[in-house]
């Protein structure tokens, strides 16, 4: 993968939008603001990317992302690697696997799924809302890799209708929630090839690890024919910093200097 949305979230709905885009294009990295930012009242723009109808680009990662990247000095980096399950990574990788979250704003990245080489929907991911069902943490303890997951739709869920929560088989217990980000493109996918053929698997069990590294699962389906991830309008660039619009804004660094696009 190699574009990451930033979501941010309304404190009064507590509904979710992405507001802005990152992608890796080689050695560059780009920065847009998407249709999303209309979703949230008042949005205001982060720190130097200021105009929102802008391309920025860096050919090194903006402090926006590289600030949510742990350190590889840290005592603690080979086993956030384990958790993440990962023997090595970049700093866009890491960010793919964990979100960039941080205990200090409300922001999130979503890694934007690309077909497999055999044209399949993957995605790896932690489980959210273990910490809302800790009877369920004890079944956890005992899941292994490679352990099927049934996906359950909540759709009495306040804040997200097309909620999907994750079950064990036997004995059923629930043990959290797909990321609410795939939410939408999964439940596309459920309709397109059928439940049968979206299967989650656990991918890996941290005891050790803090809660919303607990459970790290992967999802699989066939990649449809016309099948768009990503694909809704609030995720698309905004008008004027979009590529395929010819009177966009010249591409800047974050700190003003121009780069040609």
């Amino acid at each position: 993968m190699s574009k990451l949305f930033v979501a941010m979230q309304d404190e009064t709905s507590r509904r979710w939008a992405p507001v802005a885009r990152l992608t890796r294009d080689g050695h560059r990295y780009r920065f847009v603001y998407t249709r999303g930012c209309g979703k949230i009242p008042d949005f205001e723009a982060f720190g130097r990317f200021r105009d929102l109808n802008t391309e920025y680009v860096s050919e090194e990662l903006f402090p926006l992302f590289a600030n949510r990247v742990l350190p590889s000095v840290r005592p603690e980096y080979d086993s956030y690697l384990a958790w993440l399950g990962l023997s090595h990574a970049d700093s866009f990788e890491e960010l793919i696997r964990t979100g960039g979250l941080r205990a200090t704003d409300g922001l999130e990245m979503i890694a934007c799924p690309e077909p497999t080489e055999d044209h399949r929907y993957e995605i790896h991911f932690f489980v959210r809302g273990l910490r809302y069902l800790r009877d369920a943490l004890e079944r956890v303890s005992h899941l292994r890799a490679g352990d099927r997951l049934f996906l359950m739709q909540d759709v009495q869920n306040p804040v997200d209708g097309l909620a999907l929560m994750l079950r064990t088989g036997d004995p059923v217990q629930l043990v959290g929630y797909v990321p609410r980000h795939y939410s939408a493109d999964i439940t596309r996918l459920l309709g397109a090839v059928g439940s049968d053929a979206v299967a989650v698997y656990v991918d890996g069990v941290n005891p050790d690890a803090p809660l919303h590294y607990r459970l790290r699962c992967r999802l699989t389906a066939p990649w449809p024919e016309g099948f768009v991830a990503c694909g809704d309008p609030e995720f698309q660039p905004m008008p004027e910093a979009s590529k395929d619009n010819p009177s966009r804004a010249k591409a800047k660094m974050a700190d003003g200097q121009v780069v040609a696009p």
